[in-house]
């Protein structure tokens, strides 16, 4: 296999692309973080998201970004359901391809945001599950 790209390039990249669960909230903790945008479906916010996340469907992202980032380096980071969905995938293209440079993808989603024990907002008020103990370290 030939590539121009080395395994150390790859990685880095790949980590200045994304971001975890639990570096998304000690960002968030600091004071500063990103702005955090679901790109799920209306059916799919209402069951549960990020306390603070913007929801922006992919079909509606490209035509209403400006509205919520108005500044092509604004700092955003994207989710979808979890691991088996390609959601965030798509929403960061859609963005980098619209000219927005400081875009990552929150790797886990939503499903391993609540597997890690983190806060989660439904239309019916907050809750934070116990972290699966397979996902999370056990927090004393």
């Amino acid at each position: 296999m030939t590539t121009s790209l080395s395994a150390a390039d790859f990685f880095a990249a790949k980590l200045a692309y994304e971001t975890d669960p639990a570096d998304l909230a000690a960002e968030r903790a600091s004071g500063g973080g990103p702005i955090v945008i679901d790109t799920r479906s209306a059916a799919s916010w209402s069951q549960g998201r990020i306390p603070g996340a913007i929801h922006l469907p992919n079909a509606e992202l490209e035509a209403r970004i400006a509205d919520v980032a108005p500044c092509p380096d604004t700092a955003i980071v994207v989710y979808c359901w979890g691991p088996g969905c390609n959601g965030s995938t798509r929403g960061a293209l859609i963005l980098a391809s619209s000219g927005y440079t400081n875009v990552r993808e929150l790797i886990g989603g939503f499903e391993y945001w609540s597997r890690e024990g983190f806060a989660t907002v439904r239309d019916g008020g907050r809750e934070r599950r116990a972290p699966d103990p397979l996902t999370a370290p056990h927090r004393v």
